[in-house]
């Protein structure tokens, strides 16, 4: 698109003025041309200049006074909470009062801001300039009590039934007495009958969660080729002013040695820099990291959210704070460690624009780049092979809800404010939105496009890590069964059995697995006919059968999982993901015990620990 005669006459001004240089206007104008943005933002898109130096060219351009609002907040007796996301989207804000008239600051002075302004604040007014870090920092500093508020308790507030909340509801806390006292009645009156018809549902519940996944890998691994290469054409054949504007989401927490390293994958993206608008989300508290990213001398499309510090502290109630202040048309979550493919933007978009309406996010394949670090990164990139590139397109294909993953997740903006975003008090909360989203008539899909992040390579971190994940999972199966007919009603059947064996089978397993374990040794190495009683011969063949064929099947389909990305090495290790089964059996019992003293507590993951990544960082920080 055309330069507008403004932008170039703006252009022709900072060149003047010795705040660009001549080559360097040329550049910004074909970038502009190119992505279809303003002058500004392909200005702001390198690190040509401090972007101070510019706003104080657009001021001397409009011949408007340039204002620090920082030094200078806004009147607060202007600002209206209710407009707080549109203050910081629209980067224009009432300033202060003049003569009877009211100053407005603006990071986007011109005709449309002058005739948008007119219509909310009248014609009795005058303008300023501010940078857009100034407006952002004054929305977040003006509000930071009620959009703290509204990133804890929105959802509770609006959709109670949705919350993890509350942990367990009345019905619930009854339904599960209930079952105690039956079991224990059983015990006293009849306990070999009760053994035996608990023993028979447990064996029916592994045979089945067997055939499920089975089922799931069969399904996902029939993925047809043809539709993945027809979308990576359409993604190349988007032309960068057609692209939309895409936020993305990074919350931190403690890590400023990874900033240059998130920096630098965010920068390999194929997609306009000028056209991302990235929140960097940190804790208001976290001054080291802040400190890092305000001397990084970071490209103007990178912006710091302060979250202000409130309870649960979660990456959920983080990225819902930042979620106010985002400007794009879809939305996408990074970890600070991510390296997604390069196309990845692309291939969402085309993908968007490829489906229904009612696909409301698009999940992207997760995997590892340090996965020959160890043992414990080598059966993490098995687990992550089998669940990103085969059970969750199988989920996507027999229509039963996708649990998201913790990163990569792409959505459309508008759906996920309609739905109150993330749970603050849900320690898996993209698990939690996966499900939410299908119990609001909206579809999750899978994109072949990956993300690549750094596997938990020590087993204490693994386990933190883990039972964290569990624990949310427990929470969402929680929220989510507490109107069974309603999830029916709204996810099918087979998406409901698919819910119970993916969601709660996940977490069960973990609990189950070692009583199982240690049953089946009692009675290989004490030959004991003690147990006979409460294994009939039926019975016992079918335990047997889960023990053997179905781990058997388990470890053939984590066998199965690296081949379709050629990682033959790893072939192997399935041999011994029995040893993974028991720390994840671990991880399971310490999540059962948080959910009960501490269900909200975030177990913070630590990046940038592995060797790989310690390397990558020496060489984002000492180029060669």
């Amino acid at each position: 698109m055309p330069l507008s005669p403004s932008d170039r006459a703006l252009g022709n001004l900072l060149v003047e003025r010795h705040i660009l240089t001549l080559p360097q206007f040329d550049e910004a104008v074909a970038l502009a041309e190119t992505w279809n943005v303003r002058l500004g933002d392909a200005i702001l898109a390198r690190n040509w200049i401090d972007p101070t130096a510019y706003y104080q060219g657009i001021a001397y351009y409009y011949e408007l006074p340039l204002v620090d609002l920082m030094r200078e907040p806004p009147d607060i007796s202007l600002l209206h909470a209710a407009e707080a996301d549109t203050y910081a989207r629209t980067l224009t804000i009432p300033w202060g009062r003049r003569n009877d008239r009211i100053v407005v600051a603006t990071a986007e002075p011109g005709p449309q801001t002058v005739l948008s302004a007119r219509q909310r604040w009248g014609t009795a007014i005058e303008f300023v300039v501010a940078s857009k870090f100034d407006i952002v920092w004054a929305v977040q500093t003006a509000f930071a009590d009620q959009l703290s508020h509204r990133a804890v308790f929105e959802l509770a507030e609006q959709d109670p039934g949705m919350s993890a909340q509350r942990v367990c509801t009345p019905g619930q806390l009854i339904v599960g007495y209930g079952l105690l006292t039956s079991f224990l009645l059983g015990l006293a009156l009849a306990p070999i009958a009760t053994l035996i018809t608990l023993n028979v549902a447990m064996s029916l519940f592994y045979l089945g969660n067997f055939i499920f996944k089975g089922i799931l890998v069969s399904a996902g691994g029939g993925r047809n080729p043809e539709n993945d290469e027809a979308i990576a054409i359409a993604a190349r054949a988007l032309r960068d002013e057609d692209l939309p504007v895409f936020t993305v989401l990074v919350p931190m927490f403690r890590e400023p040695e990874m900033l240059p390293v998130l920096a630098q994958s965010l920068r390999e993206l194929d997609y306009p820099l000028g056209k991302l608008d990235i929140k960097i989300v940190l804790e208001a508290e976290d001054h080291e990291t802040i400190e890092v990213a305000r001397t990084l001398g970071l490209e103007g499309v990178f912006e710091v959210i302060r979250v202000p510090p409130s309870k649960p502290q979660t990456k959920p109630k983080a990225c819902n704070f930042a979620l106010r202040f985002a400007r794009g048309e879809y939305l996408v979550i990074y970890d600070a460690e991510d390296r997604p493919e390069p196309d990845q933007l692309r291939k969402v978009v085309a993908t968007f624009r490829s489906l229904p309406d009612d696909v409301a996010c698009l999940q992207c394949r997760l995997s590892y780049y340090n996965a020959s670090e160890n043992w414990l990164s080598r059966m993490f990139t098995l687990d992550y092979a089998l669940w990103f590139d085969q059970l969750l397109p199988g989920l996507e294909r027999l229509n039963v809800p996708i649990p998201l993953g913790g990163t990569s997740n792409h959505f459309k903006i508008d759906i996920l404010r309609e739905l109150h975003a993330w749970d603050p008090f849900n320690v898996t909360e993209d698990a939690d939105l996966g499900i939410r989203l299908t119990q609001k008539g909206y579809r999750v899909a899978v994109v072949d496009s990956t993300t690549y992040e750094e596997a938990c390579c020590h087993a204490g971190a693994w386990i933190r890590q883990r039972s964290r994940w569990i624990k949310g999972y427990m929470q969402t199966f929680l929220v989510h069964t507490r109107r069974p007919l309603h999830l029916i009603r709204t996810t099918g059947f087979l998406g409901f059995v698919g819910f119970m064996f993916f969601i709660g089978g996940t977490a069960l397993c973990g609990i189950l697995n070692p009583i199982f374990w240690i049953i089946y040794l009692v009675w290989l190495v004490a030959f004991s006919t003690g147990l006979d009683p409460v294994f009939p011969q039926l019975l016992l063949l079918l335990a047997l059968l889960n023990l053997l064929a179905g781990n058997g099947v388990f470890t053939y389909l984590s066998m199965l999982a690296p081949i379709r990305r050629g990682w033959l090495g790893l072939i192997p290790y399935s041999l011994t993901v029995f040893g993974y089964w028991f720390l994840m059996s671990i991880a399971a019992y310490k999540a059962l015990w948080q959910l009960i003293y501490s269900p909200f507590y975030w177990e913070k993951t630590q990046h940038g620990v592995s060797n790989h990544a310690q390397a990558h960082m020496r060489a984002v920080e000492t180029p060669s």
